[in-house]
């Protein structure tokens, strides 16, 4: 019998089973997907086919608390990204200036205010050759879990004790973990086999995303522009976003994000359309120049998902024994805040400390997993579900469009939207705001935690009771109108 068998290899399933095999379980991993290809990381995530994971082909961010569960929990994996071309990045060189600054005595916890940039494909496959490498874990590409073996245990109870696969092999196992994405194939699953399945917490994002990838022609040059975000160039501004990360290998990517239904914003998908909003947008013009990099592929255009929190993942109905969710099938959160893959590693890594306390995968596991999720990812669930929904109505004020029909609200807002806005110009000139803001957007401290702080509030209040400069304090992004008119008028040129 398998130990345990985990559906799906993107980043939850291979780091639960890195986690796994690294404590002597046995592990088989079951991917729809075929195998990557040999050769050095850099090209073979180029090269890898991936039609059922079409999400790696757009922009990801590692943010601080990923890169601190790999330092903790798979330092190896960290050094192989850095190898074939990763680099990591201090946010604190763009902390305003004050105690704490580079060169004046840094204060605990600032080591950790730190991103990989990668691209997905690469951290997925340095994470796939170190699974393989373990002598209890075995992947099978090609192969999709079509259904569930389970026994009852009980008038309304059942157990899981292995999988079905699309080709009919039957594998027993001790526990089986659904880690195949926003898809959340176990909800079928469940349901096929007539067990009922609880309703999901959903907060809908609303926004379509239009990214393109370049390489820098002259990597060894000074970088064409500044990075104005820390980590990114360009800006979230009231009508749409536009917003560069560099990754590995002098590679960077740009992304857009504006509202559905808009035809001019649209043409983005168009190479024309997608470099004229870029010269047009603050800070990006110089990265795109033809001298300055060149376009790796067309401009790919996704719908976000909505946030989403599974009900059988957080205790709302009686956990199935013999089955957990780990990553995206637990926790869905939208993608433009950057908080996926940090919360699928750190999701994995305390799913494979569960199991371990759990080794026969009994009645107390499932709930421990429920409870573990409602700590680890219900604080990014709610306030993704809340600034979601915030940014659409803003765009949607921004640029003119009829409100939305109003959903069920997704609870209260996590932090009040008048102490986040003072928060926010605050960190403009005070370190210590600037820290609790950057960790809470690297997923390391939650909203309750920042904002609980007593010296924070303190310096936020007295910020806001400060006098302010007039005027704008960046460069500023075209209208709505200029915008969708260069567009069009590049597109009919």
């Amino acid at each position: 019998m398998t130990g345990t068998v985990i559906a799906g290899a993107g980043i939850a399933g291979l780091a639960l089973a890195l986690a796994l095999g690294a404590r002597g379980h046995r592990v088989r991993v079951l991917e729809r997907s075929g195998p990557p290809p040999d050769g050095p990381a850099a090209k073979s995530a180029e090269l890898w086919e991936r039609p059922s994971v079409p999400q790696a082909a757009h922009d990801h961010i590692l943010n601080a608390l990923g890169v601190r569960v790999l330092r903790r929990h798979a330092p190896a994996v960290l050094d192989a990204a850095l190898a074939q071309g990763a680099r990591l990045v201090d946010l604190t060189t763009a902390a305003p200036p004050g105690p704490g600054s580079p060169g004046s005595g840094r204060e605990p916890g600032d080591e950790e205010l730190v991103t990989l940039l990668v691209r997905r494909p690469v951290l997925d496959l340095v994470l796939h050759r170190a699974v393989e490498a373990l002598p209890g874990v075995t992947v099978s590409h090609g192969t999709t879990v079509a259904g569930l073996l389970s026994a009852p245990t009980g008038p309304a109870g059942h157990r899981v004790t292995g999988v079905v696969t699309d080709g009919g092999e039957r594998i027993p196992a001790d526990l089986v973990v659904d880690a195949s994405g926003r898809r959340c194939a176990s909800r079928s699953w469940l349901a096929a086999a007539g067990v009922p399945v609880p309703q999901d917490l959903t907060g809908p994002s609303r926004l379509h995303a239009f990214g393109r990838f370049y390489r820098l022609r002259r990597p060894h040059d000074p970088p064409p522009g500044p990075l104005n975000r820390g980590n990114a160039a360009g800006g979230i501004w009231d009508h749409y976003s536009a917003v560069l990360h560099p990754a590995d290998n002098d590679v960077f990517a740009v992304t857009f994000g504006a509202l559905p239904g808009d035809r001019a914003m649209a043409a983005l998908r168009t190479p024309r359309g997608f470099t004229t909003a870029c010269r047009l947008s603050p800070f990006l013009a110089p990265w795109v120049d033809e001298d300055a990099a060149e376009p790796l592929g067309p401009v790919r255009a996704i719908a976000m998902p909505p946030n989403v929190l599974r009900g059988a993942a957080t205790g709302r109905q009686r956990p199935v024994a013999g089955l957990l969710r780990a990553g995206d099938a637990a926790c869905v959160t939208d993608p433009m805040f950057g908080r996926g893959m940090s919360l699928a590693l750190a999701h994995a890594f305390r799913l494979a400390e569960l199991i371990g306390e759990h080794p026969a995968a009994d009645e107390r596991l499932g709930p421990a997993a429920a409870d573990l999720a409602d700590r680890l990812l219900r604080p990014w669930y709610e306030l993704g579900a809340h600034d979601s929904r915030s940014r659409a109505e803003r765009w949607r004020a921004g640029t003119g469009a009829p409100a939305a029909p109003a959903p069920e609200p997704p609870g209260p807002a996590p932090v009040p939207g008048a102490l986040r806005t003072a928060a926010l110009a605050a960190a403009a000139t005070d370190r210590t705001v600037w820290r609790g803001l950057t960790r809470m957007g690297t997923s390391l401290s939650t909203p309750a935690e920042v904002f609980a702080d007593e010296e924070f509030l303190a310096r936020v209040r007295a910020a806001a009771a400060a006098p302010r400069p007039a005027g704008p304090t960046g460069p500023l992004p075209p209208t709505p109108a200029e915008l969708r008119h260069a567009i069009a008028a590049q597109e009919k040129g």
